[in-house]
């Protein structure tokens, strides 16, 4: 009867261990639970913070090119109240506990591949270390591919050449709708095009939006300028420090040599098409949520936009 009695309680006892262990499992797992949504809550909180702050950049940006347009040609402004540059100089403010970083780009001072010359997209591609004979086919294939005749350069590629890929497709005939669109043209790669450890990509110099295919000396970066016949470095030094002080007004002030040759393909008309990025910050992080957009300026208070992308990550 004892040994009866012992098992009983032996029985009972076990019974008693394993509820424990269910019941502290089941808590654990509600503890983890509960932790890992209180975690995702608040990476969720801080990602909208952030996306919430640079998009706060973006309509900051917007403003201050109606503020530029209005007052760039003002010769005197109040010390804090001068424009911003659009030539993707980096602008910072703070909103409370966190922060936004924004560069305003100018379209036209980058080469449109619909509108620009072959000699511009030439020498963009050589100045970043295209050979010789891979430029030309880019340059040219790149004409075939929104030429509406059909007919090819003597670099270049028509449909014959793209309908006999392992996936075949025609030629376009049209003008590029945007700059990725150039991975379908022959010799353009995403080496090429978005860089790699050796060189920088031609993507941040390129554009569909510059409504000319003219360099516009005021906006843009020296590897575009350099894409100018005739320009040497130390020029577009000289033409990117000039434009820390003011905006250039006549060309022959920041150019001397071969200005002739120079001529045909620089204007200081400012577009109205304007790139913007801007990344929101949480505390003094140095990452922070990215965001990309193109508008066109289309009166004194209107404005569409043209692209939207939200998150953007830089191409390195």
């Amino acid at each position: 009867m004892d040994r009866y009695n012992d098992a009983q309680k032996g029985m009972a006892l076990f019974i008693v261990l394993w509820i424990l262990a269910i019941l502290m499992v089941t808590v654990l797992s509600f503890s983890f639970l509960t932790r890992t949504e209180t975690h995702a809550t608040l990476v969720f909180k801080e990602t909208a913070a952030r996306k919430f702050l640079a998009e706060a950049g973006i309509e900051r940006a917007i403003f201050e090119i109606f503020y530029r347009r209005q007052n760039v040609n003002n010769a005197v402004t109040p010390e804090g109240f001068e424009p911003w540059k659009a030539d993707g100089t980096a602008y910072s403010d703070r909103v409370d506990k966190g922060s936004y970083t924004v560069s305003i780009i100018g379209e036209s001072g980058k080469l449109d591949i619909n509108k620009s010359s072959g000699v511009l997209l030439k020498n963009l591609l050589l100045n970043s270390g295209i050979k010789d004979d891979e430029a030309d086919t880019i340059v040219d294939s790149l004409m075939d591919w929104k030429d509406t005749s059909g007919l090819s350069r003597p670099h270049g590629a028509g449909s014959s050449y793209y309908e006999s890929l392992p996936i075949p497709y025609e030629v376009k005939g049209a003008l590029f709708d945007t700059v990725e669109e150039l991975l379908l043209v022959k010799g353009v790669t995403p080496a090429i095009l978005y860089g790699d450890s050796s060189r920088k990509g031609i993507i941040a110099f390129l554009t569909v939006n510059s409504e000319s295919g003219l360099v516009d000396l005021n906006y843009a970066p020296k590897e575009v300028l350099m894409s100018i016949p005739g320009m040497s470095a130390d020029m577009a030094d000289a033409i990117l420090q000039y434009r820390q002080g003011q905006n250039i007004r006549n060309p022959q002030d920041v150019l001397s040599g071969n200005y002739q040759a120079m001529q045909p393909y620089i204007t200081l008309n400012e577009g109205s098409v304007f790139t913007i990025e801007a990344t929101g910050r949480i505390g003094e992080e140095k990452a922070g949520y990215p965001v990309l957009a193109t508008v066109k300026i289309e009166g004194n208070n209107k404005y569409r936009y043209l692209y939207f992308k939200n998150p953007a990550y830089k191409v390195q």
